[in-house]
């Protein structure tokens, strides 16, 4: 039946890169998913109205007299028995809203990103006037869709915001506002739907240490529900939850994939219902009384990312091409970084750091990045946190030896903060024991010997922000690797009766980011969780890379970044040489391979180099200059994952936007039971090309290393000529790979002959 409202649209289409968003608005009802996946073509009024009639279900038995109608924030109201969008209540009335859509806009964007003034806007009013552009059917390219909706019975107003982004992710997120007395919101979550054939469920877990590990499931009947309580994104969050055709991998299958985009307490979820709805979805979760709306007050939800494509990669490569079309995503080069912690730890020896500054210098290295130790009583970690005053115990002369030295040698100096903890033993604790977070009078229980700053409260906030802006002020800090080493427990406002303040914690965060990068523009953020806890979309909108794991074993760190780079690409990933002998796994792995696993990432170093024999340093130098090479490659590229290659081999790579270059690593990830592996294939290039395909040995090859014939003969050099063969047989038929050792890597460099 067409609309009841002719000056509202019913039918909103956006289109971009391959995807297709249908939105049904029948007779000013919140809008309803009739699908999202893969493009649809042009539609007309005819057709649009036609699929949205199709997608109506039938009355199940037993069930309520009309179709059930699952809206963008399910309603439960319209008889879906699922997770409802909102849930709250104004003590006990106003839970279960009926809105009607008031108004649409929708904005077309450009390629920098803006939304562009667009005529497709409606809007009804009291008057009953219709606006003469509004047609039954919008049809658009990437585009922002703004529905305003209201309730005035129950004194809700509402607004939703979709958009199609030209990489064709879907973006989604509600704003509710209370127009009557105090409202208590406790959960506000948009659920998009996805088809019966998506029967099957990826996400990921974890712990320190570990981080991103897949975990895969059947979507049954029930709610799948990852629930993040630990006031930051956490090792073991979900990262991007995905459904899809029963066995879809790197290279095939359809996905719908969501990530919330919030680094506080969370959700991720999927539910299947008893008559047939399928959903994912995500949102803030919200702890009990955090957010109580008076009149006029309005709460936002975190963006929910949505993503459909053919195969994980596809998956990341449209989330990757959206971030780095972002304005303010890193341009320049990564520098090649070096952090001192596993160098030094506390030990803020001056003469050893600059003779370390000076080892890295030689090597190649353009930023040096002073960690845990610099500050107040820091000694160890029991002391000091929240006293960011230089320690003059430890460096009589401030930081300016070691500052002078770096910037002498033409690097970066970075500095490490955590600047949402205190420790109980500092100055400002002791001066303001009431800006600990906590529920009660006592303080939560301490991790890492610490509690937590309540950024929330403003004259904690100002205490912070106007020490660190000094130091940046007085030194020429180009980069902050910003820490956040324990959860959130009892994460209250003691000023406020203990409240709950997770959610303003994370605001005060974002906004302190954002507030010394707009007195620094060029000031760069690295995300630190106790390793990879702070992996998300939102705090990604305010820094330049993450740290994957405190863990640098590379045996560990190639499923960590195989999985982090689901959601990030590799410039954005921080990725180390540590030491020979892993400080938290024991293990010892040669330089080649920690190299060869850092190299897929944003690379740096993790070492004492004083402790490096000359032979290593060469060995790390040519690994130095491999990534220099590459690293325009590596970080503009699309990153691609070889499905299954082989009991204990791992493949993965990046190839170049116009195909013409790629570089993939072969890795003997465990003792395989076949031997020799299976060939080698490669996805991602033209098939229509021929390519010379060549191995990229730096210093040391590795262990173990027996040649296939195809390399052909080792030249003077140590190099091989390789061989040359079309895209399309490097992945139908492939190439032996060589025999290596366990733990060991080697690179092909894969070229299209001209």
């Amino acid at each position: 039946m067409p609309s009841t409202h002719p000056r509202l649209p019913s039918l909103v289409h956006l289109r971009a890169a391959g995807t297709s968003l249908l939105l049904d608005l029948t007779d000013a009802q919140l809008p309803a998913v009739v699908h999202w996946g893969s493009d649809l073509g042009p539609q007309t009024p005819e057709s649009a109205r036609a699929l949205a009639e199709a997608a109506v279900p039938t009355v199940g038995s037993n069930a309520v007299d009309e179709p059930v109608r699952l809206s963008l924030l399910p309603e439960h109201r319209t008889g879906f028995v699922g997770r409802p969008g909102i849930s709250g209540s104004r003590t006990g009335t106003a839970w279960s809203p009926r809105f009607t859509v008031t108004g649409l806009h929708l904005a077309r964007l450009d390629a920098g990103r803006s939304d562009t003034a667009h005529p497709d806007t409606a809007r009804s009013d009291d008057r009953g006037t219709s606006t003469p552009d509004a047609t039954d059917l919008l049809e658009s390219g990437p585009a922002t869709v703004t529905i305003d909706a209201d309730d005035p019975e129950q004194q809700l107003g509402l607004q939703l915001v979709v958009q199609l982004t030209p990489e064709g992710v879907l973006r989604s997120r509600a704003r509710l506002t209370n127009r009557g007395e105090t409202y208590t919101l406790d959960g506000l979550t948009l659920a998009l739907p996805v088809p019966a054939r998506a029967s099957e469920l990826l996400d990921l877990a974890g712990r320190w240490g570990k981080e991103k590990v897949p975990q895969r499931s059947p979507f049954g009947v029930g709610t799948h529900l990852r629930e993040g309580r630990k006031g930051r994104t956490g090792a073991d969050a979900a990262g991007v939850l995905h459904a899809g055709e029963a066995g879809f991998g790197f290279g095939g299958g359809e996905i719908w994939a969501v990530h919330t985009a919030w680094s506080g307490n969370h959700v991720h979820y999927a539910e299947r219902t008893f008559d047939g709805h399928r959903v994912i979805g995500g949102g803030e979760l919200l702890l009990p009384g955090e957010v109580q709306l008076r009149r006029d007050e309005t709460y936002e939800s975190p963006w929910l990312y949505g993503v459909f494509g053919v195969g994980l990669d596809d998956v990341a490569h449209r989330l990757h091409r959206l971030l780095r079309a972002r304005p303010e995503h890193p341009s320049s080069p990564r520098k090649v970084t070096l952090n001192v912690w596993e160098a030094v730890y506390f030990d803020h020896d001056i003469p050893r750091l600059l003779d370390l500054a000076d080892r890295a210098a030689a090597l190649g290295v353009e930023r040096l990045v002073l960690d845990d130790g610099w500050f107040g009583a820091r000694r160890d970690d029991t002391a000091g946190l929240g006293d960011w005053l230089v320690s003059t115990d430890v460096w009589p002369d401030g930081l300016h030896p070691l500052v002078d030295r770096v910037r002498e040698h033409g690097m970066e100096f970075g500095l490490w903060f955590e600047p949402e903890m205190v420790n109980p033993d500092s100055d400002v604790a002791r001066a303001h024991p009431e800006w600990i977070m906590g529920a009660r009078r006592e303080q939560p229980v301490l991790a890492r010997n610490q509690q937590v700053l309540n950024l929330s409260i403003p004259e904690a906030y100002a205490h912070v922000r106007d020490q660190m802006m000094a130091l940046l002020q007085e030194y020429p800090i180009g980069y902050i690797k910003w820490d956040h080493n324990r959860d959130l427990v009892e994460a209250g406002d003691r000023t406020r009766d203990g409240r709950p303040a997770v959610h303003a914690q994370t605001l005060a965060t974002y906004r302190l980011m954002a507030e010394l990068k707009a007195a620094h523009p060029d000031l760069e953020i690295e995300s630190c969780s106790s390793g990879g806890a702070r992996v998300d979309l939102g705090v990604m909108e305010h820094c330049d890379r993450v740290w994957v794991s405190d863990c640098i074993d590379p045996h560990e760190r190639q499923q960590m970044l195989r999985w982090t780079t689901q959601l990030l690409p590799p410039e954005l990933c921080g990725s180390h040489v540590a030491s020979g002998r892993s400080h938290t796994t024991g293990r010892r792995h040669t330089l080649g391979y920690r190299a060869g696993t850092a190299l897929f990432g944003h690379f740096g170093i993790e070492w004492d180099l004083a402790e490096a024999s000359e032979q290593e340093l060469a060995e790390l130098g040519a690994w130095i200059d491999v990534y220099r090479d590459l690293r325009e490659l590596l970080h503009t590229g699309d990153t691609v994952r070889i499905d299954a290659p082989g009991d204990g081999v791992l493949v993965h790579g990046v190839v170049s936007p116009d195909r013409d270059d790629a570089l993939f690593a072969y890795v003997v990830h465990d003792f395989g039971l076949e031997d020799p592996s299976p060939r080698l294939v490669l996805r991602g290039l033209d098939p229509e090309r021929r390519y010379r395909i060549s191995p990229v040995l730096p210093a040391v090859p590795p262990t173990g290393l027996v040649p296939p014939r195809w390399w052909g003969e080792r030249a003077a050099d140590s190099t091989y000529p390789g061989t040359v063969l079309h895209g399309a047989a490097l992945l139908a038929a492939g190439v032996q790979p060589p025999r290596i050792q366990p733990d060991q890597v080697v690179l092909f460099r894969v070229r299209a002959e001209m």
